[in-house]
Protein backbone atom coordinates (compact mmCIF):
# COMPACT_ATOMS: atom_id res chain seq x y z
CA UNK A 1 0.00 0.00 0.00
CA UNK A 2 2.81 2.78 0.63
CA UNK A 3 4.43 1.89 -2.84
CA UNK A 4 1.00 2.92 -4.21
CA UNK A 5 0.59 6.11 -2.18
CA UNK A 6 4.40 7.03 -3.33
CA UNK A 7 4.21 7.06 -6.61
CA UNK A 8 1.76 9.88 -7.42
CA UNK A 9 3.93 11.89 -4.46
CA UNK A 10 7.12 11.25 -6.09
CA UNK A 11 5.05 12.32 -9.66
CA UNK A 12 4.22 15.84 -7.73
CA UNK A 13 8.03 16.38 -7.50
CA UNK A 14 9.85 14.54 -10.41
CA UNK A 15 6.85 16.08 -13.15
CA UNK A 16 6.39 19.44 -11.78
CA UNK A 17 2.70 18.93 -11.49
CA UNK A 18 1.21 21.31 -9.59
CA UNK A 19 -2.15 18.68 -8.84
CA UNK A 20 -1.81 15.34 -6.53
CA UNK A 21 -4.15 12.60 -6.81
CA UNK A 22 -6.82 14.82 -8.60
CA UNK A 23 -9.85 13.04 -9.68
CA UNK A 24 -11.13 12.41 -13.63
CA UNK A 25 -13.94 10.76 -14.65
CA UNK A 26 -13.52 10.26 -18.49
CA UNK A 27 -16.39 8.72 -20.75
CA UNK A 28 -15.30 7.52 -23.60
CA UNK A 29 -17.20 7.08 -27.28
CA UNK A 30 -17.81 4.00 -27.34
CA UNK A 31 -16.75 0.19 -25.54
CA UNK A 32 -13.95 -0.71 -25.18
CA UNK A 33 -12.13 -1.33 -28.84
CA UNK A 34 -8.76 -1.45 -30.43
CA UNK A 35 -8.89 2.38 -31.33
CA UNK A 36 -9.21 3.09 -27.25
CA UNK A 37 -6.06 1.17 -26.82
CA UNK A 38 -4.17 4.23 -26.28
CA UNK A 39 -6.12 5.42 -23.32
CA UNK A 40 -6.59 2.13 -21.72
CA UNK A 41 -3.16 1.64 -22.16
CA UNK A 42 -1.62 5.18 -20.56
CA UNK A 43 -4.63 4.10 -17.55
CA UNK A 44 -3.02 0.29 -17.09
CA UNK A 45 0.36 1.50 -16.89
CA UNK A 46 0.09 4.36 -14.48
CA UNK A 47 0.82 7.13 -16.93
CA UNK A 48 -2.28 8.84 -15.11
CA UNK A 49 -0.91 7.88 -11.49
CA UNK A 50 2.87 9.19 -12.48
CA UNK A 51 0.72 12.34 -13.39
CA UNK A 52 -0.85 12.65 -9.91
CA UNK A 53 -3.98 12.02 -11.30
CA UNK A 54 -6.79 9.20 -9.86
CA UNK A 55 -8.81 8.43 -13.40
CA UNK A 56 -11.79 6.35 -14.08
CA UNK A 57 -12.58 5.47 -17.33
CA UNK A 58 -16.00 4.49 -18.49
CA UNK A 59 -17.38 3.08 -21.71
CA UNK A 60 -19.97 4.90 -23.62
CA UNK A 61 -22.88 4.54 -26.29
CA UNK A 62 -22.31 6.45 -29.36
CA UNK A 63 -19.45 9.69 -30.57
CA UNK A 64 -22.02 12.23 -29.45
CA UNK A 65 -22.54 10.73 -25.63
CA UNK A 66 -19.92 12.12 -24.02
CA UNK A 67 -20.97 15.76 -24.70
CA UNK A 68 -23.97 15.78 -22.48
CA UNK A 69 -22.18 13.97 -19.64
CA UNK A 70 -19.56 16.21 -19.36
CA UNK A 71 -21.42 19.35 -20.27
CA UNK A 72 -23.41 18.20 -17.02
CA UNK A 73 -20.46 17.73 -14.87
CA UNK A 74 -20.72 13.82 -14.33
CA UNK A 75 -17.23 13.42 -16.05
CA UNK A 76 -14.67 15.92 -16.30
CA UNK A 77 -13.52 14.41 -19.64
CA UNK A 78 -14.43 12.80 -22.32
CA UNK A 79 -14.04 11.52 -26.10
CA UNK A 80 -16.39 12.94 -28.43
CA UNK A 81 -17.50 14.33 -31.86
CA UNK A 82 -15.78 17.50 -32.42
CA UNK A 83 -18.40 18.27 -35.44
CA UNK A 84 -21.36 17.54 -33.14
CA UNK A 85 -19.75 19.51 -29.89
CA UNK A 86 -19.78 22.30 -32.40
CA UNK A 87 -23.45 22.04 -33.20
CA UNK A 88 -24.20 21.83 -29.40
CA UNK A 89 -22.07 24.68 -28.36
CA UNK A 90 -24.39 26.35 -30.86
CA UNK A 91 -27.62 24.79 -29.47
CA UNK A 92 -26.05 25.34 -25.50
CA UNK A 93 -24.18 28.52 -25.13
CA UNK A 94 -24.39 28.48 -21.48
CA UNK A 95 -22.44 25.09 -21.33
CA UNK A 96 -18.71 25.68 -22.97
CA UNK A 97 -17.59 22.61 -23.49
CA UNK A 98 -14.06 22.44 -25.14
CA UNK A 99 -11.66 20.17 -27.32
CA UNK A 100 -8.14 20.14 -25.99
CA UNK A 101 -6.73 17.12 -28.01
CA UNK A 102 -7.40 15.72 -31.15
CA UNK A 103 -7.70 12.35 -31.61
CA UNK A 104 -8.56 11.44 -35.25
CA UNK A 105 -7.31 14.11 -37.25
CA UNK A 106 -9.17 12.48 -40.15
CA UNK A 107 -12.49 11.27 -39.26
CA UNK A 108 -13.75 7.69 -39.80
CA UNK A 109 -16.98 8.46 -40.93
CA UNK A 110 -18.31 6.76 -43.53
CA UNK A 111 -21.05 5.53 -45.85
CA UNK A 112 -20.38 1.32 -45.68
CA UNK A 113 -21.99 -0.81 -47.93
CA UNK A 114 -22.14 -4.05 -50.53
CA UNK A 115 -21.39 -4.01 -53.29
CA UNK A 116 -23.45 -6.99 -54.42
CA UNK A 117 -26.63 -5.10 -53.13
CA UNK A 118 -25.27 -2.22 -55.86
CA UNK A 119 -23.91 0.73 -53.34
CA UNK A 120 -20.10 1.46 -55.38
CA UNK A 121 -20.34 5.35 -55.13
CA UNK A 122 -22.40 7.93 -53.33
CA UNK A 123 -24.80 8.55 -55.76
CA UNK A 124 -25.57 4.77 -55.59
CA UNK A 125 -27.31 5.57 -52.10
CA UNK A 126 -30.50 6.84 -54.03
CA UNK A 127 -33.60 4.46 -54.22
CA UNK A 128 -31.59 2.62 -51.38
CA UNK A 129 -32.39 2.04 -47.42
CA UNK A 130 -29.71 3.26 -45.52
CA UNK A 131 -29.20 2.04 -41.63
CA UNK A 132 -28.47 4.89 -39.13
CA UNK A 133 -28.42 4.78 -35.50
CA UNK A 134 -29.76 7.97 -34.64
CA UNK A 135 -26.66 9.32 -31.87
CA UNK A 136 -23.62 8.22 -34.48
CA UNK A 137 -21.22 10.50 -35.59
CA UNK A 138 -20.97 9.91 -39.31
CA UNK A 139 -24.82 9.89 -39.50
CA UNK A 140 -24.34 13.40 -37.70
CA UNK A 141 -22.54 14.23 -40.77
CA UNK A 142 -25.17 12.85 -43.61
CA UNK A 143 -26.61 16.30 -44.48
CA UNK A 144 -23.07 17.60 -45.80
CA UNK A 145 -22.31 14.34 -47.27
CA UNK A 146 -25.35 14.47 -49.46
CA UNK A 147 -24.54 18.30 -50.62
CA UNK A 148 -21.34 17.37 -51.07
CA UNK A 149 -22.25 15.06 -53.47
CA UNK A 150 -25.30 16.19 -55.06
CA UNK A 151 -27.41 13.06 -53.50
CA UNK A 152 -31.21 13.61 -54.00
CA UNK A 153 -31.78 12.71 -50.18
CA UNK A 154 -35.44 12.22 -50.91
CA UNK A 155 -34.53 9.13 -52.50
CA UNK A 156 -32.76 7.53 -49.59
CA UNK A 157 -35.06 6.13 -46.77
CA UNK A 158 -33.63 6.63 -43.97
CA UNK A 159 -33.90 3.28 -41.39
CA UNK A 160 -33.01 4.35 -37.54
CA UNK A 161 -31.11 1.43 -36.21
CA UNK A 162 -29.43 0.31 -33.13
CA UNK A 163 -25.58 0.07 -32.99
CA UNK A 164 -25.87 -3.74 -32.07
CA UNK A 165 -28.03 -4.93 -35.17
CA UNK A 166 -26.12 -2.10 -38.03
CA UNK A 167 -23.86 -4.53 -39.36
CA UNK A 168 -25.77 -7.78 -38.78
CA UNK A 169 -28.64 -5.91 -40.85
CA UNK A 170 -26.44 -5.06 -43.58
CA UNK A 171 -24.95 -8.81 -43.79
CA UNK A 172 -28.76 -9.94 -44.06
CA UNK A 173 -29.60 -7.45 -46.78
CA UNK A 174 -31.86 -5.68 -44.65
CA UNK A 175 -30.24 -2.57 -45.48
CA UNK A 176 -28.37 -2.01 -48.39
CA UNK A 177 -25.93 0.58 -46.39
CA UNK A 178 -25.10 2.02 -43.52
CA UNK A 179 -23.21 5.07 -41.60
CA UNK A 180 -20.15 4.36 -39.12
CA UNK A 181 -16.92 4.69 -38.18
CA UNK A 182 -14.99 2.72 -41.31
CA UNK A 183 -12.78 0.92 -38.84
CA UNK A 184 -15.94 -0.87 -36.96
CA UNK A 185 -18.37 -1.56 -39.76
CA UNK A 186 -16.13 -3.06 -42.03
CA UNK A 187 -14.00 -5.57 -39.23
CA UNK A 188 -17.68 -6.54 -37.85
CA UNK A 189 -19.34 -7.37 -41.62
CA UNK A 190 -16.28 -9.21 -42.14
CA UNK A 191 -17.05 -10.66 -38.61
CA UNK A 192 -20.97 -11.41 -39.78
CA UNK A 193 -19.63 -13.76 -43.10
CA UNK A 194 -19.38 -10.59 -45.54
CA UNK A 195 -16.44 -11.46 -47.96
CA UNK A 196 -13.91 -8.34 -47.42
CA UNK A 197 -14.14 -7.88 -51.45
CA UNK A 198 -18.17 -6.89 -51.54
CA UNK A 199 -17.80 -4.41 -48.72
CA UNK A 200 -17.47 -0.95 -49.79
CA UNK A 201 -15.98 1.95 -47.72
CA UNK A 202 -16.86 5.38 -48.27
CA UNK A 203 -14.57 7.40 -46.48
CA UNK A 204 -16.87 10.85 -46.11
CA UNK A 205 -13.21 12.62 -45.94
CA UNK A 206 -12.53 11.03 -50.07
CA UNK A 207 -15.92 12.89 -50.50
CA UNK A 208 -15.64 16.16 -50.10
CA UNK A 209 -16.08 16.23 -46.27
CA UNK A 210 -12.81 18.03 -44.85
CA UNK A 211 -13.41 17.62 -41.53
CA UNK A 212 -11.89 16.35 -38.34
CA UNK A 213 -13.05 13.99 -36.10
CA UNK A 214 -13.17 12.74 -31.94
CA UNK A 215 -11.74 14.96 -29.83
CA UNK A 216 -10.78 15.04 -25.99
CA UNK A 217 -13.08 17.21 -24.47
CA UNK A 218 -13.38 18.95 -20.93
CA UNK A 219 -15.84 20.52 -18.51
CA UNK A 220 -15.10 24.08 -18.52
CA UNK A 221 -15.82 24.58 -15.07
CA UNK A 222 -13.05 21.61 -14.10
CA UNK A 223 -10.91 23.00 -16.58
CA UNK A 224 -10.87 26.69 -14.67
CA UNK A 225 -10.39 25.12 -11.67
CA UNK A 226 -7.96 22.55 -12.34
CA UNK A 227 -5.99 23.47 -15.36
CA UNK A 228 -2.89 21.95 -14.46
CA UNK A 229 -5.15 18.62 -13.55
CA UNK A 230 -5.96 18.73 -17.95
CA UNK A 231 -2.70 19.32 -18.68
CA UNK A 232 -1.61 16.77 -17.04
CA UNK A 233 -4.33 14.22 -18.30
CA UNK A 234 -3.23 15.40 -21.88
CA UNK A 235 1.00 14.88 -21.08
CA UNK A 236 -0.25 11.18 -20.74
CA UNK A 237 -2.58 10.61 -23.00
CA UNK A 238 0.16 11.74 -25.39
CA UNK A 239 2.19 9.35 -24.62
CA UNK A 240 0.11 6.39 -24.36
CA UNK A 241 -0.65 7.49 -28.20
CA UNK A 242 3.18 7.97 -29.19
CA UNK A 243 3.72 4.24 -27.37
CA UNK A 244 0.78 2.48 -29.38
CA UNK A 245 1.26 3.47 -32.44
CA UNK A 246 5.06 2.41 -32.13
CA UNK A 247 3.82 -0.82 -30.90
CA UNK A 248 -0.09 -1.65 -31.35
CA UNK A 249 0.37 -5.43 -31.38
CA UNK A 250 1.48 -4.59 -27.26
CA UNK A 251 -0.88 -1.67 -27.32
CA UNK A 252 -4.04 -3.63 -27.71
CA UNK A 253 -3.39 -6.50 -25.12
CA UNK A 254 -4.71 -3.78 -22.82
CA UNK A 255 -8.36 -3.58 -24.69
CA UNK A 256 -8.26 -7.50 -23.81
CA UNK A 257 -7.74 -7.07 -20.39
CA UNK A 258 -10.99 -4.56 -20.38
CA UNK A 259 -13.17 -6.04 -22.83
CA UNK A 260 -13.47 -10.29 -22.27
CA UNK A 261 -15.04 -10.93 -25.06
CA UNK A 262 -12.82 -8.88 -27.54
CA UNK A 263 -10.57 -10.89 -30.22
CA UNK A 264 -6.89 -9.69 -30.04
CA UNK A 265 -6.09 -10.31 -33.58
CA UNK A 266 -9.62 -8.58 -34.82
CA UNK A 267 -8.81 -5.40 -32.20
CA UNK A 268 -5.71 -4.89 -33.38
CA UNK A 269 -6.12 -4.97 -36.93
CA UNK A 270 -9.08 -2.05 -36.26
CA UNK A 271 -6.73 -0.54 -34.02
CA UNK A 272 -3.99 -0.94 -37.08
CA UNK A 273 -6.35 1.02 -39.54
CA UNK A 274 -7.31 3.74 -36.98
CA UNK A 275 -3.56 4.46 -36.47
CA UNK A 276 -3.05 3.98 -40.67
CA UNK A 277 -6.15 5.69 -41.40
CA UNK A 278 -7.12 8.34 -38.96
CA UNK A 279 -4.70 8.93 -36.48
CA UNK A 280 -0.99 9.40 -37.77
CA UNK A 281 -1.68 11.32 -40.97
CA UNK A 282 0.42 13.90 -42.55
CA UNK A 283 -0.52 16.79 -40.60
CA UNK A 284 0.13 14.88 -37.69
CA UNK A 285 3.59 13.63 -38.74
CA UNK A 286 4.45 17.40 -39.89
CA UNK A 287 3.04 19.25 -36.22
CA UNK A 288 2.63 16.40 -33.40
CA UNK A 289 -0.40 14.02 -32.09
CA UNK A 290 -3.40 16.30 -30.48
CA UNK A 291 -3.45 19.53 -32.11
CA UNK A 292 -5.46 21.40 -35.02
CA UNK A 293 -4.93 23.61 -38.07
CA UNK A 294 -7.08 26.55 -36.57
CA UNK A 295 -7.57 27.45 -40.56
CA UNK A 296 -9.09 24.07 -41.43
CA UNK A 297 -11.02 23.75 -38.66
CA UNK A 298 -12.46 26.91 -39.18
CA UNK A 299 -12.92 25.71 -43.17
CA UNK A 300 -14.64 22.37 -41.25
CA UNK A 301 -17.37 24.90 -39.76
CA UNK A 302 -18.15 27.05 -43.00
CA UNK A 303 -19.09 23.10 -44.28
CA UNK A 304 -21.12 22.51 -41.46
CA UNK A 305 -22.76 25.79 -42.21
CA UNK A 306 -24.20 24.58 -45.48
CA UNK A 307 -26.45 22.44 -44.24
CA UNK A 308 -26.95 23.48 -40.80
CA UNK A 309 -27.93 26.94 -39.48
CA UNK A 310 -26.21 28.28 -36.66
CA UNK A 311 -27.88 30.57 -34.27
CA UNK A 312 -24.64 32.51 -33.76
CA UNK A 313 -21.85 30.47 -35.25
CA UNK A 314 -18.99 29.66 -33.25
CA UNK A 315 -15.39 30.59 -34.05
CA UNK A 316 -12.71 27.85 -34.20
CA UNK A 317 -10.70 29.32 -30.94
CA UNK A 318 -13.73 28.67 -29.20
CA UNK A 319 -14.30 25.29 -29.89
CA UNK A 320 -10.36 24.39 -29.79
CA UNK A 321 -7.96 25.22 -26.60
CA UNK A 322 -4.75 24.31 -27.51
CA UNK A 323 -3.27 25.86 -24.77
CA UNK A 324 -3.38 22.67 -22.77
CA UNK A 325 -1.03 20.51 -25.03
CA UNK A 326 2.43 20.06 -24.12
CA UNK A 327 5.25 21.59 -26.68
CA UNK A 328 4.86 20.25 -30.28
CA UNK A 329 8.06 18.59 -30.10
CA UNK A 330 7.32 16.21 -27.30
CA UNK A 331 3.82 15.06 -29.41
CA UNK A 332 5.85 14.38 -32.38
CA UNK A 333 5.49 10.63 -33.51
CA UNK A 334 7.28 8.42 -35.97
Amino acid sequence: MKKLVLVPILALFICGVAVAETSIKFANDWKWEGPAAPLLLAWDTGLYEAEGLDVQMDTGKGSLDAIPRVASGTYQMGNADINSLIKFRDKNPDLPVMAVFMIYNAPPFAIIGRKSLGVNTPKDLEGKILGAPAPDGAYAQWKAFVKANDIDASMVTIENVGFPVREPMLAQGNVDAITGYAFSSFINLKANAVPEDDISVLLMRNYGLDLYGNVIIVNPEFAKSNPDAVKAFIRATVKGFQMAISDPSSAVKHVINHNDVAREEVELERLQMAIDQNIVTDEVLQNGIGGVDMDRLERSIDQIALTYEFSSRPDAAGIFDGSFLPAADSRMVQ
